[in-house]
C-alpha cells in the first residue's frame, strides 16, 4: 500500500450535473469489455462506484454473487444506498474506503472493477497494485478510463477547444491525468500484472442524437459553471467566472447544431491476476 502524501483532488466533484452524468451509465455503456468474462455467481468490488448505477446493474447480473461498491464520498455512498433499495437489489451493498487501502482481505473477490478512477488519482500505479491484492488468483482486473486529448466533436467550437485546454489545466494542477486512457495498459504492467494475462481494449460512448447531443451539452454546461471543475479553475486562478460562462454559452450552441456529433474515447484493460 503506498497512500499519496498529497491526498486526491476529484476533479468533478458531486454537483448534480455531474451526478446527472453518473446515473446514465450502465453496465452495457460503460463495461462491456468485462461482460463476456462475467458469470453468475461472480463476487465483484466495483471501486469508485459513485451513484452506483453501473455497480447495480452488475449485480444483477451477477445474481446470487455478491457485489461490493466503495467510494470515498459518504455523500454519494448514500446515494449509491438509496438507487439499490429503489432497485430492489439484494446482493449489492455500498460502503465508503479508500482505493489505496481497501477494507478487505487478500484474495476476497473474483473481479476488481473500476470506472473512471484512475484518471484522478495520483497513483494509480498503487491503486492498481491494491485491486490485484484483494483478486483472487486467476481473477480479474477490469479498469476503463477515458482519454480527454482522444475526444472528438463537429461542427468546430472554439469554444470548446478553450474548454479541453481548460480541462487539461485544471487536471494538471490537481496532480491528475486527463489522458488516462491512452496510459493503462502501461499502468497495469507497471502495477507487476503477468502481461500474459492483459487484454487491452479501447471503447467509445457518442453523443450524436437530438436527444443524446442535447443532455450531454446540457450537463456540461452546468458542470463549466458550478461543479467543482468550475470552482477549481477558478481556485487555480486559471479561469474567472465570465470565462466560464463562456465555456457554458459553447457547450449550448454546439448542442443546438442540428449536425453535432461528440466522440469520447476509452482505454480499457482487462488483467489476470
Amino acid at each position: 500500500m503506498n497512500t499519496p502524501a498529497n491526498p486526491d483532488v476529484y476533479t468533478h466533484g458531486h454537483h448534480e450535473s455531474v451526478l446527472r452524468s453518473h446515473r446514465w451509465r450502465t453496465a452495457e455503456n460503460s463495461a462491456g469489455y468485462l461482460l463476456p468474462a462475467l458469470v453468475p455467481g461472480t463476487r465483484l468490488l466495483d471501486v469508485g462506484c459513485g451513484p452506483g448505477s453501473v455497480t447495480i446493474d452488475l449485480a444483477a447480473r451477477l445474481e446470487p454473487g455478491e457485489v461490493i461498491g466503495v467510494d470515498t464520498s459518504e455523500a454519494v455512498v448514500e446515494i449509491a444506498r438509496d438507487a439499490a433499495k429503489e432497485a430492489g437489489a439484494s446482493n449489492v451493498t455500498f460502503e465508503v474506503a479508500d482505493a489505496y487501502a481497501l477494507p478487505f482481505e487478500d484474495d476476497t473477490f473474483d473481479v476488481v472493477h473500476a470506472h473512471q478512477v484512475l484518471q484522478h488519482l495520483t497513483e494509480p500505479i498503487s491503486a492498481l497494485r491494491e485491486m490485484r491484492r484483494v483478486t483472487r488468483p486467476g481473477g480479474l482486473v477490469a479498469v476503463r478510463d477515458a482519454d480527454y486529448s482522444g475526444m472528438t466533436w463537429y461542427p468546430p467550437s472554439p469554444g470548446l477547444d478553450e474548454w479541453l485546454a481548460l480541462y487539461h489545466e485544471v487536471t494538471q494542477a490537481n496532480r491528475a491525468e486527463a489522458n488516462a486512457g491512452r496510459k493503462l495498459l502501461a499502468w497495469v504492467r507497471e502495477a507487476g500484472f503477468d502481461p500474459a494475462g492483459i487484454v487491452p481494449s479501447a471503447g467509445v460512448w457518442c453523443y450524436a442524437t437530438p436527444e443524446d447531443r442535447t443532455w450531454w451539452a446540457g450537463l456540461w454546461a452546468d458542470r463549466s459553471v458550478a461543479s467543482n471543475f468550475a470552482a477549481q479553475a477558478i481556485d487555480h486562478g486559471l479561469a474567472d467566472e465570465v470565462g466560464l460562462e463562456l465555456l457554458a454559452d459553447a457547450w449550448r450552441e454546439w448542442g443546438e447544431q442540428p449536425d453535432g456529433w461528440f466522440a469520447v474515447l476509452h482505454g480499457e484493460v482487462l488483467a489476470r491476476v
